[in-house]
Formats: C-alpha cells, structure tokens, sequence
C-alpha cells in the first residue's frame, strides 16, 4: 500500500509546518483584531463616560479646549506643569466632567456652600444633620488659628452662629486624624470657652449662665479612622451628647456628630441601594465624584442642579480653578504630613508603654527574687536557731 507520509516524509513535515505557521498567523491576526475592538471599544466607553454630565450641562468644555487655552497663558501653563502627572489628569478630568468635583475639597466646598452668599444651602445641609431647623445667623472669626499653629491639627473650616445663639464647627478631613474623639473635645471646649468670653464681654453686668447657647461639632470623614471603620461597616454617622447614668437632665451644651463617608459610599454604591432621602442627597452631593450617581442625584432631585452649574462655571475660569486646585495639592500634602506625626507619635507611645511594662515586669520579678531569697535566709537563720536550741 501507498504511503505518503513513509515516501516522502520531508513534503508532508513542510505542509505541517506550513499549515501551523498559517494557523499562528491566523491566531495573532486574531488577537491583534481583538485588541484593536477593545481599545476601540474603551476610547468609546471614555468619549461615552466624558460626555455623560455634559449632556446634564453643555457649558462643559473639551480637553483639548481646555489644553489650547492653558498653553495660551505662559503662567497658566507653566503652573500646569510643575504638577504630578496624576494631578494634572485629575484636573483634566474634572474640568471636562469625566468624573465630578470633590464637593469636599474645602475651597470648592466654601464655594458653593458658603454661608454669607448661599446661607440656604448650608443650613439645608445643618437641619438634616442635626434633626432640627437651623438657621445662620452670621460666620464667626477663625480664632483658632493660633491653637492650630502651637502644632495641633485643629483645622476648623466652618464656624457659624445660629439665630438661637448656638454655635455649630463643621469641619472637613481629607484624611480622618488619629484621637478623633480627644481632638474633637479640644475642638468644642476651645468653641464653647470662646463663646463665653464673647457673651460675657457683650452682656457685661447682665451676663447669666443661661446665655450660654449648645456648641455642634460636625465632622466629616473622606477617609474615616479605622475606630469607625473596625465599629461597623454599615453604620456611616454617629451623634453624641451627654446624658447622666440617673436619667437626670442638664444642659451640657456640648454635642458631635461623625460622618464617615467612605462607609456611606459603599453602602450607596450597593446594587440596586437608592439615595434615600435628605442626608443621603447631600452625602452623594458631597462626596460622589462619579457621573452616574451624580446624574442619579441629578434625577432624584433637580436642586441640585444649580450648584453644580456653578461648580462648572468655576471650571471655566481656569485662573480661578488651577489657584483652587493648587490649593487643595497644598492642604492634602499638609494633611498626609500631619497624619504621619500622629502616626509616628502614636507608634512611639505603643513603644513606650511596652518598655514601661517591661521594667515593671522586670521590677516584680525582682521583687519576688528579693522575697524568695529572704524567705530562704529566714528559714536558714530559723534551722540554726533550732541547732542552737538543741
């Protein structure tokens, strides 16, 4: 019988060989194919995903607009690029909608929600907070800068006076701070000793106790201490005040509230989770960057549409934005530098505590050594003793 493979053994090892080098070839022509569809596909999605709030808000520029412009200013550009890569595309990003504004930066933050040109808005946001009506009476100065700079991480970013006399801190970290509970006793006892010294020096003679109105501590969290986060990771606000173990009632003027909105957006970005009610709207407001749920909140609820139509006026003015931005590089720096001491400090002090309960370990041990070879010298002198006796 015929048999080509025996005949002629060297044409059909070329045919194999030519048939795996076309089926390689097919493969990689596959593959290259399949990158190019995906690649293509995610310029799609990320044209898609820029143009997603520009639908919501046509004053939104292009990133090339926004590029010609700042290569246009000497200065401008200049600024853009002593940035970190990173940065600049953060900034890119935002000013052309592929992701939100960081409401809680605190120079956006007094912008849209400053309390002497928009109070409605602030005190909208304190009503819900506290489970009362607020109103601003007027922003009380920052005396506390120079507690700040006697190095303590005290940063208050808001202090406001309700026409009730009461006073509310509404203060934004980055980056939660370790002591959250002692820093934020220091905060309010540092409020409500001002404040006595300011109606005491008002009301002179007629000056009573009773004038002296509640002090709020509100702070919110973008990355909460791990105290909060090792509590629970589905309870994202904690409010505290002072009650007796009697049932006894006094007013002791002081209460807290902690938001931790790190923990809020993992609870809101649960499938099918809805925004649910007024908090919640300016939770997302405040912390979401993501354009679907902002278009989310967007369809919620309309009013807050005109803030972030002046967010995006803000980012036309590029002078404004980069000096804004700039700004907030700066505070994030300060704040991560700060983190560190305490974390550093905290860590020395673990330390000391562990050599301190190393010596008086070493201390007892002595003690017993001591105590067992006087026991041990006591009851030699008592055996001699009994010799003698003898």
């Amino acid at each position: 019988m015929f048999c080509v493979e025996k005949r002629y053994p060297h044409f059909i090892n070329k045919k194999d060989e030519l048939r795996t080098k076309n089926t390689l070839k097919f493969q990689v022509h596959q593959i290259i194919l399949y990158l190019l569809l995906a690649g293509s596909k995610k310029q799609k999605e990320k044209h898609y995903m820029k143009n997603k709030l520009q639908r919501y808000f046509p004053i939104i520029r292009t990133r090339k607009e926004i590029l010609n412009e700042l290569r246009d200013n000497d200065e401008l550009w200049s600024q853009f690029e002593s940035w970190e890569e990173e940065n600049q595309e953060e900034y890119l990003d935002i000013c052309t909608g592929v992701k939100g504004v960081k409401v809680l930066y605190d120079t956006f933050f007094k912008a849209v929600m400053n309390p002497d040109t928009r109070p409605e808005r602030l005190n909208d946001f304190l009503s819900t907070v506290l489970g009362r009506t607020v109103k601003i009476l007027k922003v009380l100065p920052n005396e506390s800068a120079r507690i700040a700079a006697e190095s303590s991480l005290l940063v208050m970013d808001i202090v406001v006076q309700f026409e009730d006399g009461s006073i509310a801190n509404v203060e934004v970290q980055k980056i939660g701070y370790l002591f959250p509970g002692e820093r934020s006793a220091c905060y309010s006892a540092d409020m409500l000793l001002r404040q006595y010294k300011r109606v005491r020096r008002e009301l002179g003679k007629k000056f009573h106790y009773r004038d002296i109105k509640k002090v709020y501590t509100i702070v919110l969290f973008e990355k909460s201490n791990s105290v909060f986060k090792s509590f629970s990771k589905d309870i994202y606000i904690h409010r505290f005040q002072q009650q007796s173990d009697s049932g006894i009632e006094l007013n002791l003027l002081q209460e807290y509230t902690f938001i931790c909105l790190d923990i809020f957006d993992n609870i809101i970005h649960n499938e099918g989770r809805k925004i649910d009610g007024r908090l919640e709207e300016w939770l997302v407001f405040l912390k979401e960057d993501d354009p679907d749920m902002i278009i989310k909140l967007l369809e919620q609820n309309s009013e807050f549409r005109d803030i972030y139509e002046e967010i995006y006026n803000i980012c036309r003015n590029s002078e404004r934005m980069m000096g804004m931005f700039s700004k907030e590089l700066e505070i994030l720096d300060r704040n991560t530098v700060k983190l560190m001491i305490d974390e550093l400090d905290e860590a020395l002090g673990e330390e000391r505590e562990k050599v301190k309960a190393i010596k008086q370990e070493r201390e007892t041990l002595k003690a017993e050594k001591e105590s067992l070879e006087a026991e041990k010298e006591l009851i030699r002198l008592r055996a001699e003793l009994e010799k003698l006796r003898k």
